[in-house]
């Protein structure tokens, strides 16, 4: 598999690009269907999005990845090699930061767990709205997980079933784990069980901003890149049932 490296062509550049910066959100589009890529680049710009690259193919992906570095990669799996789990997996290497929506035709289960493996923090079916298009890129540029009705659950499901034969893992556990606040294990409980931080913070009496500090810290603390890990993390170390009743 080809590795990230730099290549100016066809990438915009201008506004400041760290995943914190103010102004318009920095987007790359990747898919092989040209009226498909042009469509979604046009409803990301109309909605004040920056579309700072667009490409075709996964080596494309992966040449204009560096110099365009996006916040979101809005990407499909089924593009001329490599392929769309591939380059999931790459452009997460390369920068933890960037979050990858991934947009396809498919919703089969294996498709589904193959790129939320790799690093991706959505999953959305081609059937999705625009509205519904939108709303995932600016929830999935926030660290939301976002997926399209019903594969949440099974992405849930598959890591319960992970959990109960654990393959040996990096991942800090017993004496050595970093110690989280109660609030910040009050918050991963909740984010194991699949809310979105907007849900948490309504249901902890919280702001969206305090939650996702919540999160950063325990990302910071475990050493993990993206909220997906830190799901499976949590389920690791069964905290999935939600025991947290609401309190002022």
């Amino acid at each position: 598999m080809p590795r990230v490296e730099a290549a100016p062509e066809h990438v915009e550049h201008g506004t400041t690009p760290s995943p914190g910066a103010p102004g318009p959100l920095r987007v790359m589009v990747v898919d092989d269907h040209p009226m498909w890529r042009e469509g979604v680049a046009r409803d990301l710009t109309e909605a004040g999005m920056t579309v700072v690259a667009t490409a075709s193919t996964g080596t494309e992906a992966l040449t204009r990845f560096p110099a365009a570095r996006p916040q979101v990669l809005v990407l499909d799996l089924q593009i001329p090699a490599p392929d769309g789990v591939a380059v999931t997996a790459e452009v997460v290497r390369a920068d933890p930061a960037v979050r990858v929506l991934v947009l396809s035709a498919s919703g089969e289960q294996q498709d589904v767990l193959d790129a939320v493996k790799a690093g991706a923090t959505g999953y959305l079916v081609k059937s999705a709205s625009r509205h519904e298009l939108l709303d995932a890129v600016r929830r999935v540029a926030l660290g939301d997980t976002v997926f399209t009705p019903g594969l949440a659950g099974l992405v849930l499901g598959e890591y319960r079933r992970l959990a109960e034969h654990p393959a040996p893992s990096s991942t800090p556990s017993g004496s050595d784990a970093p110690r989280l606040t109660e609030r910040e294990t009050e918050v991963l409980r909740l984010v194991a069980t699949g809310l979105s931080y907007k849900e948490i913070a309504d249901r902890l009496f919280l702001s969206h901003r305090t939650v996702q500090n919540h999160v950063q810290n325990t990302l910071r603390k475990l050493q993990l890149h993206n909220r997906v890990q830190l799901v499976r993390y949590a389920i690791e170390q069964g905290l999935d049932e939600d025991e947290t009743a609401p309190r002022p």
